[in-house]
Formats: C-alpha cells, sequence, structure tokens
C-alpha cells in the first residue's frame, strides 16, 4: 500500500469515526431516555447501540493502524496509547490518545459489565461523554480537512446533533427531579417544591 492510499484511508476513516461515533452517542442518550426508534423495539435501540459501537471501533483501529504504518509521519504505538508523547503535533494527537483511552475504559467496562456490576460500569460509562468531545477537538486540530467545507458542515451537523439530544436528556432529567415524590408531597401539602 503506498503512502497516499494511507493518508486517504487515515482521512476517511477519521471522518468515519466521527460520524459512527456521533451516532451512538445518540443512540446512548436514546435509551437512557428509553426513546424508540421507528420499527425497532426498545431493545432493538439498545442492540443498535452496541453494535455500532463496536463497528466504530473497527473503524477506529483502521483508523489508527493506517496512522502508524503511514511513514510519512512517524506516529509509534506508545504515541498512541500514552498521551501527548510524541513528536508530532503532540497536543492534537495527544488529545486523540486521550479520547481512544477513555473510549477503551468504556469498551472494557462494557465487555465486563455483567461481572463489573450496573453502578461501576454506569459509572465508567459516562466517560463516553468526555471521549466524543475530546475526540472531535482532536479531529478539528489535527485533521487536514478541518477547513474543507463538507468536513466543516459534517462537523456543524455531529456536533448539533449530539448538543440537542444532550439537550433533551438534562431537560428530561430536570422534569423527572421536579417530579420526584418528594416534590409532589410538597406540592400536595400546598408548598412550592
Amino acid at each position: 500500500m503506498t503512502s497516499e492510499t494511507l493518508w486517504y484511508a487515515n482521512r476517511a476513516t477519521g471522518a468515519v469515526c466521527l460520524v459512527l461515533f456521533t451516532v451512538v452517542v445518540l443512540l446512548g442518550i436514546a435509551v437512557r431516555l428509553r426513546t424508540r426508534i421507528p420499527g425497532l423495539p426498545r431493545f432493538g435501540t439498545m442492540s443498535l447501540h452496541r453494535t455500532l459501537s463496536l463497528s466504530a471501533t473497527a473503524f477506529l483501529a483502521l483508523h489508527i493502524t493506517t496512522a502508524i504504518v503511514d511513514s510519512y509521519v512517524d506516529i509509534t504505538v506508545v504515541d498512541v496509547v500514552v498521551p501527548f508523547a510524541s513528536d508530532y503535533q503532540p497536543l492534537w494527537l495527544g488529545l486523540g490518545t486521550v479520547a481512544l483511552d477513555l473510549m477503551l475504559a468504556v469498551l472494557v467496562t462494557s465487555l465486563l459489565r455483567e461481572r463489573l456490576g450496573h453502578r461501576t460500569w454506569r459509572a465508567v460509562h459516562w466517560l463516553a461523554y468526555a471521549s466524543w468531545p475530546v475526540a472531535l477537538l482532536h479531529g478539528i486540530g489535527i485533521g487536514t480537512d478541518t477547513g474543507a467545507d463538507w468536513m466543516t458542515w459534517l462537523t456543524v451537523a455531529c456536533v448539533a446533533t449530539v448538543v440537542a439530544a444532550f439537550a433533551a436528556r438534562l431537560a428530561r432529567a430536570a422534569h423527572a427531579a421536579r417530579h420526584t415524590p418528594v416534590a409532589l408531597l410538597r406540592t400536595a401539602e400546598g408548598t412550592r417544591p
């Protein structure tokens, strides 16, 4: 494989990772909100979330592999695992490494979910919310297509959908907090919650 082919593969898999991980985050929020996707039962949304998570991880592995194999830039396995250790673009590559490390923690605990227990799994699973924006910053900072119109619009669309979904999740949580049994009891007693 030529260096040019690897470069294009790296760029393409980076863009695909952005889209797939965005959809994974959206499906994760949908699962939490108990939202049904038309044509799928509720467990179908969860199954799709898991399947796309693994697919996105496979594309991420391909993205990382092409970056390491491509000789144009010297990126080592250590650079991929240890944040900010690279000589090449240490900040931007380091953010990608941080996102990978967070995502690996989510992946490993998800695979061990039955052994860890729901509470531990859920606490670690919150790292997915941190991993996505860190990976996004990595792509914006180091991506060679960052200034291209198509990449700008793709990034804006991904950010807008995640922000909207996260806002819906926060709104639902705030609504649920206002309607807890304590709040309902206070309302029944004539006091404001």
